[in-house]
């Protein structure tokens, strides 16, 4: 068995690790894990077995796999197997690390380099990717290896190539040539890399020490009085730095280094390695020249008498400190064997009478090794970094260049204060475009995952299977095992996860320290596993989550992922498929009840996509999506599921289809779609009258509203709302919120309705209803007082516009240009209706946008533009439906009114009695004022001045019958003139 503490192989039946006595759990499971895979192959066997002697060649070949092995095995690598004189490698199984990559790029290195020594040559192909890893007679499988066997094979005697994504993790410590190479199997050539120089002291990614510090002032001063401490005190002090990879210590500690006076010694502990013991300590005596021979050789060798390497390096160290002030900086002792840390124990204990500042960084993970580190010593600092807030990590981006506000927040939120996640996010960004978690960062939050113990890996996996947020109950359910304080509560000293208010009563809560480390704990896990454990997840929380109001998304997300991943799996489960679509449906017409349209489209997307066809609730969720998708600024989805039903089999479906298709055309193509709306309404209404369908039959009556309203009947459009709400409230039609009583205002508004009628018609309506403060904003229109008209509209734009529905900000954006025009606010009229025209052109919407061309054109002909007045009418009149009504009685009267101001007046009454025609079609009390108004602005320009009183006279009445007072007093005032 291995160890996952240690990495160790134990006999079987040892209960714990004979190397670090850490509980050895059976390693029976599968996981998903990056891996880096190494091939080497030698080139021109078969000849040197031609020509050499089989004894000979057997013990050549014995050196070369001992030597291969040795070299594989010291830095890291597993190897798998041997086949005839090839080697395959594995990093990153059985427990992975950070530096997975590099360390076989350095393995593959000294390996080109040790071939030939045996007298022998070979090829060498590397790649980095996602496998899975277990046990049996492959230790990992996936496209990762045969990549790597393509890259072997593609290499030339005594080359290395390497994959892009291992390049990537290892780019700051090689030199490479790029390649392509055409991989069998592939449709693609691979992108490789031809390994030309490999530095063995580098790191992988180089740290951007240079530039500014962000953050950290509170522990950069800490770390100078230490260090003032040391000097004026003339003494040892023990700072130790400890925070999670990546968090910032070495461009903490590099801020400090550059601003004190003294001499700095620099050493790293490495993770792996033969006689790593005292590696840190031998680094900072080279870096003292001859005069550390002694001390070295002493080291190297080994002392005498007990704690003499101690000894003989705090007693050097005080020399050194004796003559200039010392700062020695041992990087990573996390990693340090037990003698290497008694080392610094002791120079902290026993050094006198010498400035020393020791600067120790360390992951939290020190703590688990010697918990009582720095304890009770007077001359010891311990601190934390935190991570950085969104406010130092938004300059840290600035830092680094900048990126897209949009990606800002996706770095800012993914990162959570970790540096190196922001610099390699924002590095990543630069380079293609895009916001993912970098290969440097995944590894290292692999490495972190794998190095756990198995109790405890198990707990934060089952975790992350709930999400960022999860709960004990939970992870005991997952976990099979109701004692796991004591897992989490070692997480959260590693800084893997941390307390959490809990959404569930009576239960503890915790929440993972990066979202990154949940994905990272997620990703591990096997598909299969996945599955089952989202299923059962959703099966605890119906039990124990029933306060919880958003239940349904949450229970149909957990139950949607397990099908998904049975379905990828190839054991597609129409019952659990069923379970998540219904729950996603419920939720998405709750979302949708509550005016949240882009959650309730998104909801309802992934109810329909999973629910069976056979199922009875599909055809529902399938028309609940559409009914959103037709208000939605969607047109591609929208076009794509009416397409869906008018081809379908069944008639009813086609014919749902048939009715979307007409609705849509009469909002952004209404030439002719009005006669269509009749011929199809008619054959729907039979079809759903004799089948009971209500919803059908509500479809029925919102495709004959439209057409009536595009035909400016208000009594008719009205009326065939009033059924529409009947069939919709028996067909349990999604409905936003106001939908209907919106869809009213248009024809209550401009209808032949007094003022207290309109009052009528809205009593039942609550008093916070959308289409009360459209109605009142209209009422204070009709009455003059246009200011209280403005105020009100743009606070109806408001509540609108936090719905997230574009359509429903049309009515708004043209009731304000109407209202700015009659107040006489003209320029501000005409960037209102420009600002509505984009809306309108954005949407699609050609019957409205055809209108309110017209109207700008109005704006325009009070501001003295009569040319640009008259092309705006014409083109509107063109661009709308034969049957806009309204578009030629107010396009005629502009034109008429514009042929008036020229002189021509024939050609002004001629337009004028036209207006009046087609304002007599449409039963709207405006129209037909404003269009005798403008045949008695005519006549009184041709000195026809009774004829002019009278139609002036007939626009009051018009007016006045239904409480338009404003505009019938001007008229009256203009009676008075006459």
């Amino acid at each position: 068995m291995i160890c996952a503490a240690c990495s160790q192989e134990n006999p079987d039946g040892f209960k714990f690790c004979g190397s670090c006595g850490a509980p050895l759990i059976a390693a029976a499971r599968e996981s998903r894990k990056v891996v880096t895979v190494l091939f080497c192959d030698l080139t021109g066997s078969t000849a040197l077995g031609d020509r050499t002697d089989p004894e000979a060649l057997r013990a050549t070949m014995r050196r070369y796999y001992d030597e291969m092995r040795t070299i594989l095995e010291r830095h890291g690598g597993t190897v798998e197997k041997f086949i005839g004189d090839a080697v395959m490698a594995v990093f990153g199984v059985p427990v992975a690390h950070e530096d997975d990559a590099l360390r076989a790029v350095r393995a593959a290195w000294e390996m080109r380099e040790a071939v030939p020594a045996l007298g022998l040559t070979a090829r060498i192909g590397v790649n980095t990717g996602e496998v899975v890893a277990g046990e049996g007679d492959a230790l990992v499988t996936g496209d990762a290896v045969n990549v790597a066997a393509r890259l072997e094979q593609a290499a030339e005697a005594g080359d290395v190539l390497i994959g892009a994504q291992t390049r990537q993790l290892v780019r700051d410590a090689v030199q490479v040539e790029r390649i392509e190479v055409a991989a069998r199997g592939k449709p693609e050539p691979v992108q490789a890399f031809r390994l030309l120089d490999v530095d063995l002291d580098a790191a992988a990614i180089a740290r951007h020490l240079d530039t500014p510090l962000v953050g950290r002032r509170y522990e950069l001063e800490q770390l100078r009085q230490a260090f003032d401490r040391a000097m004026r005190e003339r003494r040892c002090h023990l700072f130790t730095m400890l925070g999670n990879a990546g968090v910032g210590k070495s461009r903490l500690v590099a801020e400090f280094l550059s601003g004190i006076d003294a001499q700095v010694l620099e050493g790293r502990c490495l993770d792996y390695g033969e006689g790593i013991t005292y590696w840190p300590v031998i680094s900072i005596l080279k870096q003292l020249g001859s005069r550390a021979d002694a001390t070295l050789q002493r080291v190297v060798e080994g002392g005498t008498l007990p704690n003499e390497v101690p000894w003989a390096v705090r007693s050097l160290l005080e020399e050194v400190a004796a003559d200039q002030p010392l700062v020695v900086v041992f990087d990573d002792i996390q990693w340090g064997e037990e003698t290497f840390l008694d080392l610094i124990d002791h120079i902290a204990d026993m050094s006198r009478g010498a400035p020393i500042l020791l600067l120790c960084c360390a992951r939290p993970d020190l703590l688990d090794k010697q918990p009582g580190w720095g304890g009770g010593k007077l001359n010891a600092t311990t601190v934390l970094l935190e991570p950085l807030s969104a406010d130092e990590c938004a300059q840290l981006i600035s830092v680094h260049g900048g990126v897209a506000p949009e990606m800002r927040e996706r770095i800012l939120a993914a990162a959570d204060g970790n540096p190196l996640f922001v610099e390699e996010m924002v590095a990543l960004a630069h380079e293609d475009g895009d916001v993912r978690v970098p290969a440097t960062v995944q590894a290292l939050l692999q490495a972190r995952i794998d190095q756990l113990g198995g109790a405890e890996r198990a707990v934060i996996e089952r975790g992350a299977v709930e999400g960022e947020t999860f709960h004990r109950g939970a992870v005991a359910e997952l976990a099979r095992d109701g004692d796991v304080d004591p897992q989490l509560v070692g997480l959260v000293r590693k800084e893997l996860i941390q307390p959490a208010a809990s959404t569930l009563r009576g239960d503890q809560a915790f929440r993972f320290r990066h979202l990154l480390i949940r994905d990272a704990a997620y990703d591990a896990l096997p598909k299969e596993t996945r599955a089952d454990l989202h299923e059962r997840f959703a099966d605890w929380l119906l039990v124990h989550g029933t306060e919880l109001i958003e239940l349904d998304e949450i229970l149909g997300y957990h139950l949607e992922k397990a099908a998904h991943y049975r379905g990828e799996l190839g054991r597609t489960n129409g019952e659990l498929e069923t379970r998540a679509g219904a729950r996603l449906w419920a939720a998405g017409r709750r979302a949708a009840a509550r005016g949240d349209s882009s959650g309730a489209l998104n909801l309802l997307g992934r109810a329909a996509a999973l629910l069976p066809e056979e199922h009875p609730d599909r055809l529902a969720a399938r028309l609940d999506l559409l009914s959103l998708l037709i208000v939605a600024d969607l047109p591609d989805e929208r076009n794509r599921a009416i397409d869906e039903l008018r081809e379908s089999d069944d008639p009813p479906l086609r014919m749902y289809g048939e009715l979307a298709r007409v609705y849509v055309d009469l909002l952004v193509n209404p030439a002719g779609a009005t006669e269509t709306a009749e011929r199809v309404s008619e054959l729907a209404l039979e079809l759903f009258s004799a089948s009971g369908d209500d919803r059908g039959l509500a479809a029925v009556w919102e495709v004959r509203a439209m057409a009536a309203w595009l035909q400016s009947r208000a009594k008719e459009t009205l009326a065939a709302m009033d059924r529409y709400a009947e069939h919709a409230e028996r067909g349990g039609v999604i409905e936003f919120p106001g939908r209907t009583e919106v869809s009213r205002f248009g024809p209550l508004v401009h209808g032949p309705f007094t003022i207290a009628e309109k009052r009528r018609r809205t009593a039942h309506l609550p008093e916070d209803a959308h289409a009360l403060t459209i109605l009142e904003s209209e009422i204070a229109y009709q009455e003059g007082r246009y200011e209280d008209a403005i105020e009100l509209t743009e606070r109806m734009a408001q509540r609108l516009g936090e719905l997230g529905v574009p359509v429903l900000l049309g009515p708004p954006k043209v009731a304000r240009a109407e209202q700015l025009f009659e107040a006489g606010r003209l320029h501000e009229s005409v960037e209102q209706w420009q600002d509505a025209l984009a809306l309108l052109d954005s949407l699609g919407m050609t019957s409205y946008a055809s209108t309110a061309l017209i109207q700008l054109g109005a704006a325009k002909h009070g501001l003295g533009e009569l040319a640009e007045a008259e092309r705006l009418a014409v083109e509107g009149e063109e661009l709308g439906a034969a049957e806009d009504t309204v578009n030629f009685s107010r396009g005629r009267r502009l034109r008429a009114l514009v042929a008036a101001d020229r002189g021509d007046l024939e050609k002004a009454e001629a337009l004028a009695r036209d207006a009046l025609e087609h304002a007599y079609r449409t039963d709207f009390p405006d129209e037909h004022g404003s269009s005798h108004e403008a045949l008695g602005y005519v006549l009184a320009a041709a000195d026809r001045t009774d004829e002019a009183r009278t139609e002036y006279v007939r626009a009051a009445e018009a007016w006045e019958q239904f409480d338009w007072t404003a505009k019938a007093a001007r008229v009256r005032a203009l009676l008075e003139e006459l």
